[in-house]
């Protein structure tokens, strides 16, 4: 667990790089694959940034990705494999690089496509630029598979230590372009990005993504977000935005405002439905907490449920994922 907590802070980290470290992590990482030390190191403030050196490098030879990180990190693998057995490596990588792997890949995707987005104005143009970030290396995004190979040998450690300290580079036979930490990460409890008044990730070159909860987002449309009205949460013809905004409005907040009219209630609470044009409907199921809060007072909760619901005792059924005819609890808490 110690190795996944470290390795967990290398994939968060923010601010300067180390620059000295992750050169020097650059250079071992090509002594140890036997190559020649590269003649030049180049720093990027941005992945973005580093793809438009990369894209005029001169004389800088191929990339030796295959030899500086595949293939180290294939053969440690499959020592590593051979030494535990099967049930070992998978209880290995289950301990260590699971932990990590959903959200920095994730993390990865999102930035290549923020750096497609910016180069790509054409779409005969997005082949180039996708083919430009496979020579990437990853730095501190390949924290999830370096989690599993620490402290058990020295192969990779020129790749941990660039990790470490730097963010995505790009090693060629004669350069190497290196690429700084983004300034800011903001995300949610899932590790998703996520903010609402900002960029959720933000290189200090001003390459930037937004997001809210995960889902991108254009940097203008959160500036009307503290402006929200239910009108404007209507009038929005894009679906996946206008879920954006119901879920930063508040369900309850909308269903109040827009004067909305419950469809059914029972024992179990209200059920309340929001028709959306050009998007499955939001149906919502208002229960109040039996057991009243230290002041006495009784709070009230908002379940999301599935479109297909028709009545509150099966939306509550199904939150504990029964069958409304079967949901009968002997004591409500």
């Amino acid at each position: 667990m110690q190795y996944v907590n470290a390795w967990r802070a290398v994939a968060a980290a923010t601010g300067a790089a180390d620059r000295g470290a992750a050169e020097d992590g650059v250079r071992l990482a090509y002594r140890s694959a036997g190559l020649a030390e590269p003649e030049r190191i180049i720093w990027a403030d941005s992945p973005r940034a580093a793809v438009e050196v990369v894209e005029k490098l001169v004389d800088a030879g191929c990339s030796v990705r295959e030899d500086v990180r595949t293939r180290p990190w294939a053969e440690e693998r499959r020592r590593m494999y051979d030494e535990l057995g099967p049930a070992g490596w998978s209880a290995l990588w289950s301990a260590t690089g699971a932990q990590l792997w959903e959200t920095t890949a994730a993390l990865a995707d999102r930035i290549r496509a923020g750096v497609v987005a910016e180069f790509a104005v054409r779409p005969e143009d997005e082949s180039a630029v996708r083919l430009l970030l496979l020579d990437a290396v990853l730095g501190q995004h390949d924290a999830a598979w370096l989690a599993a190979f620490d402290g058990r040998g020295d192969r990779l450690t020129g790749l941990a230590e660039v990790a470490r300290n730097a963010g995505w580079w790009w090693p060629y036979e004669r350069a190497v372009v290196i690429s700084e930490r983004p300034v800011a990460l903001h995300r949610d409890e899932a590790g998703r990005l996520d903010r609402g008044d900002g960029p959720a990730l933000a290189y200090r070159d001003g390459f930037a993504l937004h997001a809210w909860r995960g889902m991108p987002v254009p940097a203008e449309f959160l500036d009307g977000l503290a402006s929200l009205t239910p009108d404007r949460i209507r009038a929005e013809e894009n679906a996946e935005l206008r879920r954006v905004m119901l879920e930063y409005y508040g369900y309850d907040r909308y269903l109040t405002e827009s004067g909305a009219e419950p469809v059914h209630r029972d024992e179990t609470g209200i059920l309340w439905r929001i028709a959306l044009d050009g998007d499955e409907d939001v149906v919502m199921v208002e229960v109040v907490n039996s057991t009243p809060e230290p002041d006495g007072t009784s709070r009230t909760y908002w379940l999301r449920v599935p479109p297909r619901t028709r009545t509150a005792k099966e939306g509550v059924a199904w939150t504990f994922g029964l069958d409304g005819d079967v949901y009968a609890p002997v004591r409500q808490t």
